[in-house]
């Protein structure tokens, strides 16, 4: 009893020297539980105790506070656009097969390092062509959903995934093609990374969903989701191979020397010994590149896409609930802060181990 309250009074002890350590410390301090009496409590008295909960429509939101009605009344909308009714139960079964696969896999403690490579080719190989079939239709007496109808948070996690997925590998091959020998793949991965990091990402997107048609002989037609992807994964992968390539200049030379002393060819040097210590030492710059990505899908609404941001911008338009939009601001912004943060934990824990 008394080693816990000697850890509590340690605690005590750093938490006041923190906050009122010194006289700097103390202002500081202070001012910010100033702002916080003045800030927080209508804060609270807006979204929850004068909110207004229950209700199907916009006539339900009497009350003065929030009007969390909105996300009840435009829920699916939200997660999954305008994809049919009927069909959600496939969606429903790719979400919950993607989440039982990610969890066998990042479960170190609880599972077999042989079950975590099965689930990670599953994921990698299987897992794909399932979710495309539950998604888009086509096989097995599925019915096509055609991808103008995909919309939603479903619509923002399929974009940041496969842009995540593919941006990675082709960033790691851009990274090492720029340190080459051979100047002609050099020159190549040169400048494709200095060509897609100097264009904007919604100019790839206008040039993928608007220019790219005209080009392409008559009657041939590219799915213009398919062609979204394509653009956000190479501007993704761009700035990939640059954090990579900082994680190989970060090993001393003494690594490489080290791997061809051993009679390892390029690529098993590579693979086993240089870049597993490179990945590691660029994982915050890896994850932050994962979090830009993910927020910066919100810019395909510019091009016709309602993705989950494009849906309360859209619902902007509908004059029963203009007013009450900003709930909806919030709820999308809380969704990709707890996206966001839960992937920044997560390099936290991968930080910690001495190597990938």
């Amino acid at each position: 009893m008394q080693e816990l309250i000697s850890r509590y009074y340690q605690r005590y002890k750093r938490l006041h020297k923190q906050l009122f350590g010194s006289v700097t410390s103390t202002i500081l301090t202070l001012l910010s539980f100033y702002l916080l009496t003045i800030t927080l409590p209508p804060m609270i008295n807006w979204s929850i105790i004068d909110a207004n909960w229950l209700g199907s429509n916009a006539s339900d939101c009497t009350k003065t506070g929030a009007c969390w009605v909105y996300i009840s009344a435009w829920w699916r909308q939200l997660l999954f656009g305008q994809y049919p009714n009927e069909q959600l139960w496939r969606l429903v079964l790719c979400s919950s097969l993607f989440i039982i696969l990610l969890t066998a896999l990042l479960l170190h403690k609880n599972f077999s390092s042989a079950l975590q490579k099965k689930c990670l080719l599953l994921m990698t190989l299987c897992y794909p062509i399932v979710a495309f079939i539950l998604m888009y239709g086509g096989f097995f007496n599925l019915p096509v959903v055609e991808t103008r109808y995909w919309g939603g948070l479903f619509l923002t996690l399929v974009i940041a995934v496969v842009g995540i997925v593919t941006s990675f590998p082709l960033g790691l091959l851009l990274a090492l093609g720029r340190q080459s020998k051979l100047k002609v793949i050099r020159f190549f991965c040169i400048g494709f990374i200095e060509l897609w990091r100097g264009v904007p990402l919604i100019t790839v997107l206008f040039m993928a969903s608007v220019m790219f048609p005209l080009f392409m002989p008559q009657g041939v037609n590219v799915d213009s989701l398919l062609r979204v992807l394509v653009g956000v994964s190479l501007f993704a992968a761009a700035y990939m191979a640059e954090i990579i390539r900082g994680g190989l200049q970060a090993i001393p030379k003494g690594q490489y020397e080290a791997a061809t002393a051993t009679g390892l060819s390029y690529w098993h040097a590579m693979f086993i010994i240089i870049l597993p210590q490179a990945i590691s030492l660029v994982i915050p710059g890896i994850v932050s590149a994962f979090i830009s990505l993910i927020k910066e899908t919100t810019l395909v609404y510019i091009i016709g896409m309602f993705d989950f941001l494009g849906i309360v911008q859209f619902t902007a338009s509908n004059s029963e609930w203009i007013r009450y939009t900003k709930e909806g601001y919030i709820f999308v912004g809380a969704v990709f802060w707890l996206i966001c943060y839960c992937l920044s934990r997560y390099s936290r824990t991968l930080e910690q181990k001495p190597s990938l």
